[in-house]
Formats: structure tokens, C-alpha cells, sequence
């Protein structure tokens, strides 16, 4: 066999970047990522990742990220990665079960997050899913000819957004936004009048199945009214359609 043949067809298969520093388990993923045809980098720490990150975050598809690391937390680097505008998948792990810390992981831009321990063929299926969620989100980018420029500043009701800066205020009062929730209402107002599914949420704002059954949709969009509304209880402008999923109104009129 050529030497250059297998160089070529170890480049082609999807590089995944594990950080895990309990040796055993992040050994044990990797030999079994491999064994389902990937190619695999383990690390150890969080600062380790981030500079294999930043020397070849192009052709990494995926990242398994541990929370709990030595140097940084996995919260951190999943910070430092999203800061950097990268949009590769990240799928978290953790021993903490707390809904608070799966909802920190999304906050910080976790795509999934899975508790240990957990089942190998979960976790297969789940790296399988992402990368080809990704992939595919990434081909219909690339076939779009003359794509819909991102809004970078937004204004409505007594809210003002600037998504570029992650800057907002409402009724000229500033009010902090996580990246989650800013990617949220960036979606919203991207996406007015008209109607959007829990499932395209899910796959556009986390990049997730659409079909993968969680409450994270409305409980950010519990915790967005809160910021943007002026009556939470009685919203204006981010509305719930029963049974169909929500609709963003910039502009409602009086009786609305």
C-alpha cells in the first residue's frame, strides 16, 4: 500500500478532539472512536486542548470535553472556543447531573451534554449525529449563493441589541445575555412574524436533532422574556403558538 494513499484516507476521516483526563475512560473512548473509523486526538488538560484547538481547529469535527479538567474547566475552554466564533460541535461530559450544570454547559455553547457514567453506543450515536448535523449544515452553507447577511444590531419594543459587541439594553437599562441567549433572540429576530418550531430551535440555535426530546427551548425562552419583556407574564413580542412552537413579533400592534 502507498504511504501517501494511507495519509490521504487517515486525513479524510472525521477528526474528533477528546479531553478527558482520567486516563482510562479517555483511552477507552478514543480506542473505541477509532474503532468506529474515526480519527481521534486525546488530551488531558484544558489548555492543551485549546492550543491543539487553535493549531488544527479547521479540520476538527468534534470535541468530547470533560468538565471537571486540571488547568481550566471545561466550561472555560467551551468559552474560549465559542469566543473565537468557532462553530465545531461540542458534546460535554460530566459526573454532575444538576440541571443548573447542564444548563451552564449550554450557556457557554455545549451542543449535548452527557452524564457519566454512560452507555458506549449512547455516546457513538450522539458523535454520529453531530458531525453529520454539521456536515450538512456546513454543505447547505456552501450551496447558498447570495446568503442572508447576519443582523448585527437589532431594535424593538424598549430593547436594543448589538450582537457583534454582546451588548443590549432594554428601557436604556444594560442587561447581561449569555451567548446562548443572544444566539437565541439573534434567531428570533433574524426569523420575524412567523412561526418556529421547537424542533428548528433545536437544530438551528443548538445544533441538535430537532426530534431529541428536552425542555432547554422553553426554558430559555422563559428566561429571554424575562430580560426583553417589559410584563414576562404577558409577553409582547416573543410569543408562545400552542402546539406549534413560538413566533417573535418586533412591532405588535396595540390590541395584539
Amino acid at each position: 500500500m502507498n504511504p501517501c494513499t494511507d495519509n490521504r484516507k487517515q486525513m479524510m476521516r472525521p477528526h474528533i478532539l477528546v479531553v478527558e483526563d482520567e486516563q482510562h475512560l479517555g483511552v477507552g473512548i478514543k480506542y473505541n472512536l477509532e474503532a468506529e473509523g474515526y480519527r481521534v486526538t486525546l488530551v488531558e488538560d484544558g489548555p492543551t486542548a485549546l492550543r491543539v484547538f487553535g493549531r488544527t481547529g479547521d479540520g476538527i469535527e468534534l470535541l468530547i470535553l470533560d468538565l471537571m479538567l486540571p488547568g481550566m474547566s471545561g466550561y472555560a475552554v467551551c468559552e474560549a472556543i465559542r469566543g473565537h466564533g468557532s462553530r465545531v460541535p461540542i458534546l460535554m461530559l460530566s459526573a454532575r447531573t444538576l440541571a443548573e450544570d447542564r444548563t451552564r454547559g449550554f450557556n457557554v455553547g455545549a451542543n449535548q451534554y452527557m452524564s457519566k457514567p454512560f452507555e458506549l453506543d449512547e455516546l457513538i450515536s450522539r458523535v454520529k449525529n453531530l458531525i453529520q448535523l454539521n456536515r450538512r449544515a456546513a454543505a447547505g452553507e456552501r450551496m447558498v449563493a447570495s446568503p442572508k447577511p447576519a443582523v448585527t444590531r437589532a431594535e424593538f419594543g424598549q430593547v436594543k441589541v448589538d450582537f457583534d459587541t454582546h451588548q443590549a439594553t432594554s428601557a436604556g437599562q444594560n442587561i447581561r445575555m449569555t451567548p446562548k441567549e443572544l444566539r437565541l433572540l439573534r434567531y428570533f429576530v433574524e426569523n420575524p412574524d412567523r412561526v418556529i418550531s421547537r424542533g428548528e430551535l433545536l437544530s438551528e440555535v443548538w445544533e441538535m436533532s430537532g426530534n431529541l426530546q428536552t425542555r432547554a427551548v422553553d426554558q430559555f425562552v422563559v428566561r429571554l422574556r424575562k430580560l426583553i419583556e417589559s410584563d414576562p407574564t404577558s409577553p409582547r413580542h416573543l410569543l408562545t403558538i400552542r402546539d406549534a412552537g413560538y413566533r417573535f413579533v418586533p412591532a405588535p400592534d396595540e390590541d395584539e
